[in-house]
C-alpha cells in the first residue's frame, strides 16, 4: 500500500481525488493528467496484487470523462460486466483499497452496491446494464426525478441477446438514458479518426439537434417529404458512423469517436448529456492501452497474477505436477475428435477458461465460439444433436444458470444427446458470489432425462466426460476450478454404469457411513481414515445409486454426504428425500455451501472459513456423533 506522502509525489492530481466531487473542481486541461496518473495507479496497484488489468486500462479516459460531466452518484453510471471497472473504484473513494481487490475481506472484484454508493448495480454476468439502466431511467422518471442514467456496455457483452432485447425496449418506450457502446475490438467497430471525431462533435451539439428536431416538426404535415428527409438523415450518418442498426432500434446514435481522447469525450458527453429520448455513443478503445503489453495481448493480460510491469511479459505459472480439470477436458476434447468427427464443441466465449485454445486449433471446423450467448449456445446444441451430431458445451456453472429454460425444453424434454462439460463448479474464490458454482447440483437434479455426474478426481473427470459423451440423452459432468490431486490415467477411457457408486473403504463394525460427491473426495477420506467409517464414492448424483443406499443403510446407522454445493436441494438432498421415501431410520448429516452467496477469497480460505477443509469436516461430524 502506498503511502499519503509517497501518492502526493507520484500522483500530485489523483492524490487529492477522494470523490468526483474532487475531480469536478479541476479545469478541463488537468483531465489528461489525471488519465495519465489513473493509468499508471491502476498498472502499480494491480501488478502488485493481481486482477483483472486490461479492460481497466481502456476506460481510464472514459472513466474520467463520466464523472466529470455527470453528477456521480445522484446520476447514476452502470458498469457491464464489471472488469473494466477499475479506474471508478479508483476515482470513488477507493483507490488506497485497491490493493485488496478480489482478496479476502478486500474490495470486490465488480461493481457491488453493498461496497459504495457509486456501484447502482452489483454485476459479474456480462449483458445487464442496459436492462438495469433502463428501468432506473423509467423509476426516476415515473418519480419526478431529474438525475441521468447512463449504460457502459463493452467487453464483446453487446453480443448476447439480453442487450439486444433491452436496446428494443428502450428504444420503443423512449426514456431519457444513455447507452455508451465501449467497443475495444472484442466487439464491433474499427474506423476511428478526426472526421469521426468532428461529425460526432456535431451530431451531439444543440445546433445540430435543433435543427433536426425543428426539421421533423416542420416536415411532419408533408409525409412524403418528411419520409425523404428522414432517409437522407439516414444516409448522411450512415457514412461516416456505422449506426445504423442502433437507429432502426430508435436510438439517437453517435460515434465511433476515439475513446482515448479526453477532450473529445468530455465534450461529446457534455453535448449529449441533455438530450432527451434514448441515446446511444459508440466509442473505440484499445484494450490494455497504454501498456504495450498488454495492448499487445489483451487475453493474457485479462486478468494477471502479481508481475513485473518492467518485463515484457507475465511471469510463467510456477511448475505443477497436477493438470487443471480445465486442462483434463481439453486434452479429452482433442482425444475424442481425433476418433469422431461428429464431435462438435460450443463455448459461449470461454475459450481459453474452459481449456479449448489446442482444440480450437487443431478442429477449427468443430469448435464453435458463440460468444457471450449461453441461451443460444444451448439450443445451437440441441439443433446440432437433432442434426445427428454429438455437442459437447463447455461451459462455466454459473454461466449455465444463464440458459436453464433452454437445458430444460429445448434439450432435455426432447431427451437429446447433448453433454455438458460444467467448468468451475464449486467454490472459484477470487470472483466471489457471482462466480461461485454453488448452486449447479440443485438446479440440474430435478430435471428429467439428464445424468448428473461429479468426479473425484482427474482420471473419473476423464472417464465420465467420455460415459456422458457415449450416452443416448443429456448428460454432465461438473468439475471444479484449479488442478487435480494428480492420479494417473486408465490406460483406455473406461464407460462408467450409469448411476452406480463405489465402496473405497469399508468401516467394518463402524455405524458411519461417509458418501462423497465430487473433489472433497481427499478431505472426506481423512475424515473417513480418522473415524474408521466407511467411505464411499457416489460418483451419480442422477441417477443416485438407491440400491446402494440401501445396502449401506442395513449396516449403517448413520451417514454423512459432502458436496461443494448449496446443501439446499443438492446431492445430500437426494440422499435425504430418498430415505424418507423409504422410511429408513439412518440419521443424516448433510455438508456443503450455505443458504447464503459465498464471498470471495481464495478457495483454501473459503473452504476454511465455511468449514470444509480437513480439520472442519472432520470436527463437524464428531460433534455430530457427540
Amino acid at each position: 500500500m502506498t503511502s499519503k506522502n509517497t501518492q502526493a509525489t507520484q500522483y500530485p492530481l489523483l492524490s487529492k481525488i477522494d470523490s468526483p466531487a474532487d475531480l469536478r473542481k479541476l479545469s478541463a486541461r488537468q483531465l489528461q493528467q489525471v488519465c495519465d496518473e489513473v493509468r499508471e495507479f491502476l498498472l502499480t496497484s494491480v501488478s502488485r496484487s493481481s486482477g483483472h488489468l486490461a479492460s481497466g486500462l481502456g476506460t481510464v479516459e472514459l472513466t474520467v470523462a463520466l464523472h466529470y460531466i455527470f453528477q456521480t452518484p445522484v446520476d447514476q453510471l452502470v458498469w457491464d460486466v464489471g472488469h473494466q471497472a477499475y479506474p471508478h473504484k479508483i476515482l470513488t473513494g477507493r483507490k488506497d483499497q485497491l490493493h485488496s481487490i478480489r482478496q479476502k475481506d478486500g474490495l470486490h472484484p465488480f461493481p457491488w452496491r453493498e461496497e459504495s454508493n457509486y456501484d447502482t448495480l452489483s454485476v459479474g454476468h456480462s449483458s445487464t446494464s442496459i436492462s438495469a439502466a433502463l428501468g432506473m431511467a423509467i423509476a426516476a422518471e415515473r418519480e419526478g426525478r431529474s438525475e441521468k442514467v447512463v449504460a457502459v456496455i463493452g467487453d464483446g457483452a453487446i453480443t448476447a441477446g439480453m442487450a439486444f432485447e433491452a436496446l428494443n425496449h428502450a428504444g420503443d418506450i423512449k426514456p431519457n438514458m444513455l447507452v455508451i457502446l465501449n467497443d475495444n475490438d472484442m466487439s464491433i467497430s474499427e474506423n476511428v479518426g478526426a472526421l469521426n471525431n468532428h461529425f460526432a462533435r456535431l451530431m451531439s451539439g444543440k445546433m445540430y439537434t435543433s435543427l433536426r428536431e425543428g426539421s421533423k416538426k416542420l416536415l411532419r404535415g408533408m409525409p412524403s417529404i418528411h419520409q425523404l428527409a428522414s432517409r437522407a438523415e439516414e444516409h448522411v450518418k450512415g457514412m461516416v458512423a456505422p449506426g445504423t442498426i442502433f437507429e432502426e432500434l430508435g436510438f439517437n446514435y453517435i460515434g465511433p469517436i476515439d475513446g482515448h481522447d479526453i477532450d473529445v469525450l468530455v465534450d461529446t458527453l457534455r453535448n449529449m448529456r441533455d438530450l432527451k429520448g434514448p441515446q446511444l455513443l459508440h466509442i473505440a478503445t484499445r484494450k490494455g492501452k497504454g501498456y504495450e503489453p498488454a495492448e499487445k495481448d489483451p487475453i493474457g493480460y485479462h486478468g494477471v497474477p502479481k508481475f513485473d510491469p518492467l518485463q515484457s511479459q507475465l511471469p510463467d505459472k510456477p511448475p505443477s505436477s497436477t493438470q487443471s480439470y480445465s486442462a483434463v477436458f481439453g486434452d479429452w476434447l482433442c482425444d475424442m475428435a481425433s476418433v469422431d468427427n461428429k464431435l462438435m464443441a460450443v463455448t459461449p466465449a470461454m475459450r481459453e477458461g474452459s481449456g479449448m485454445v489446442e482444440f480450437s486449433q487443431r478442429y477449427p471446423k468443430q469448435y464453435f465460439d458463440v460468444a457471450i450467448a449461453e441461451q443460444h449456445a444451448v439450443t445451437f446444441a440441441a439443433g446440432l444433436a437433432i442434426g445427428g451430431h454429438r455437442p459437447v458445451v463447455a461451459i462455466y456453472s454459473t454461466f449455465l444458470q444463464r440458459a436453464y429454460d433452454q437445458l430444460i425444453h429445448d434439450v432435455a424434454l426432447q431427451n437429446l444427446p447433448v453433454l455438458f462439460a460444467i467448468d468451475r463448479a464449486g467454490i472459484v474464490g477470487a470472483d466471489g458470489p457471482t462466480h461461485q458454482g454453488a448452486f449447479d447440483l440443485s438446479y440440474l437434479r430435478c430435471i428429467p432425462n439428464l445424468v448428473v455426474m461429479t468426479p473425484s478426481d482427474e482420471n473419473e473427470c476423464r472417464n465420465m466426460l467420455y460415459t456422458g459423451y457415449q450416452h443416448n440423452g443429456p448428460a454432465a459432468v461438473r468439475y471444479p476450478r484449479g488442478n487435480g490431486v494428480g492420479c494417473g490415467f486408465d490406460k483406455e477411457m473406461q464407460t462408467l454404469a450409469i448411476g452406480k457408486g463405489r465402496i473405497l473403504q469399508d468401516g467394518k463394525a463402524s455405524k458411519l457411513a461417509i458418501l462423497n460427491f465430487g473433489t472433497l473426495l481427499p478431505t472426506a477420506q481423512a475424515a473417513a481414515e480418522a473415524l474408521n467409517a466407511t467411505l464411499v464414492d457416489m460418483r451419480f448424483v442422477k441417477p443416485l445409486d438407491t440400491e446402494l443406499l440401501d445396502s449401506l443403510a442395513k449396516q449403517h446407522t448413520h451417514f454423512v454426504t459432502i458436496e461443494e454445493n448449496v446443501i439446499a436441494g443438492g446431492a445430500g438432498s437426494a440422499v435425504s428425500e430418498y430415505l424418507h421415501q423409504q422410511q429408513a431410520d439412518t440419521k443424516l448429516l448433510q455438508l456443503g455451501l450455505p443458504d447464503s452467496f459465498i464471498k470471495h477469497g481464495s478457495q483454501t480460505e473459503v473452504r476454511e472459513e465455511l468449514g470444509l477443509d480437513d480439520a472442519g469436516v472432520l470436527s463437524r461430524i464428531q460433534s455430530w456423533l457427540k
